[in-house]
């Protein structure tokens, strides 16, 4: 199978370390003001990566967790050994992929990447680890979704640096044994409860993302607004900022769709009024609560008269997967107290009825008015 494109190191004494040149489309991002020397388009298909801090003074946010980094970073230097294998866990969009790659540069190491789901047999993981130089970084995203049989193989490769290859079959069968050199593995996953724990507890450090707080993610969009050359205004990236969830990537999305909306009307400027627009037309509301989460809690009101309510029987009535709501709807519903799981299913909050401005005996419709207030 194909394997992802190397990214390689820079020397740690040469400044800040950049990313070199490099295969689409984890080609790493330069400098806003570099960008825009270059020619620098914000609608290229690696915008995401030219939007990632491209070290640690350049992340915003999870403090605690960057403090901790900065020192396993000092060690390592001073050592002169591999970083110990690290492992991060957290909700979706929070950080997990920027940190990874931040940590090699920051070294002047070279990183691999992959993903749990495209290693489906121990031959798919070998190439990657025999390719691995001394120091270097195998990144695996999504690391709770390798079969057993590929986390099994990784088991010597992580604690002695070898791995054992099994050659023909049967009576002819014969074991070699191969010594790699020393590397240090990332893992990152949103489901670390799904992780078995021989893998997790290969992991020396083990550092779990937060939601980020409004200011922070203001900071983020400031920043990465001047990368792509767009004034925003400060309470339009408050707006913005505060519609975000707490998760990075999210308000990364938002502000491109806000660009998006100013320049097809001319607008040189994302103000204050166009930001609500904006955000308006796309049915994203103060909290940050989306179209598919309104549907979500008016069924629970009008079909199940607040609940409670099962998961598969509010999925027929949303005509959506289950897992979609379990992944996508619920978790943030719960984290602002709007949804309770109880014994006998989903309950609506009265947090959640005075936010949509509806009560129990109401009809479905009335009070929507106030869902962009």
């Amino acid at each position: 199978m194909p394997r992802d494109p190397v990214l390689r190191g820079s020397d740690p004494g040469d400044g800040p370390p950049e990313l070199p040149e490099m295969p689409e489309p984890l080609e790493a991002a330069e400098t806003a003001e570099a960008g825009a020397a270059e020619g620098f388009d914000a609608d290229d298909a690696r915008l995401d990566d030219r939007l990632r801090p491209q070290c640690l003074d350049d992340v915003v946010g999870q403090s605690k967790v960057v403090e901790r980094l900065r020192i396993v970073l000092e060690a390592a230097r001073r050592r002169g050994d591999p970083l110990s294998h690290l492992l991060f866990d957290g909700p979706p969009g929070i950080g997990k992929t920027t940190l990874a790659t931040v940590l090699p540069r920051e070294l002047g190491v070279d990183v691999q990447i992959t993903s749990g789901p495209s290693l489906s047999a121990p031959k798919d993981l070998l190439p990657y680890l025999t390719n691995a130089s001394r120091g270097s970084v195998l990144f695996i995203d999504e690391i709770h979704r390798l079969p057993p049989t590929v986390e099994e193989f990784l088991y010597p490769a992580m604690e002695d640096f070898r791995i054992d290859i099994t050659l023909g079959e049967g009576l002819n069968a014969r074991t070699i044994n191969m010594t790699l050199e020393p590397f240090t593995l990332i893992g990152a996953t949103t489901r670390s409860g799904m992780l078995t724990a021989p893998l997790r507890d290969r992991f020396v450090n083990r550092e779990h993302l937060d939601f980020y707080d409004v200011e922070d993610v203001t900071e983020i969009l400031r920043r990465n607004a001047r990368k792509l050359r767009t004034e925003l205004h400060e309470g339009a990236a408050v707006a913005i900022a505060s519609r975000s969830r707490g998760v990075p990537r999210k308000a990364n999305n938002l502000l491109r769709w806000t660009r998006d909306f100013a320049d097809a009307g001319g607008h040189p400027q994302i103000t204050d009024a166009l930001a609500d627009e904006a955000l308006r037309m796309l049915e994203v509301d103060i909290l940050g609560l989306d179209s598919l989460d309104r549907k979500y809690l008016q069924i629970l009101v009008t079909v199940f008269g607040g609940g409670p309510a099962g998961m598969q029987a509010i999925a027929h009535s949303m005509n959506i997967v289950p897992e979609t709501i379990e992944n996508e709807v619920e978790p943030f519903l719960l984290r602002v107290g709007f949804v309770q799981r109880t014994p006998r299913g989903r309950v609506i909050t009265a947090a959640a009825l005075a936010h949509l401005g509806l009560t129990l005996d109401e009809e479905p419709g009335e009070g929507q008015g106030q869902l962009f207030d």
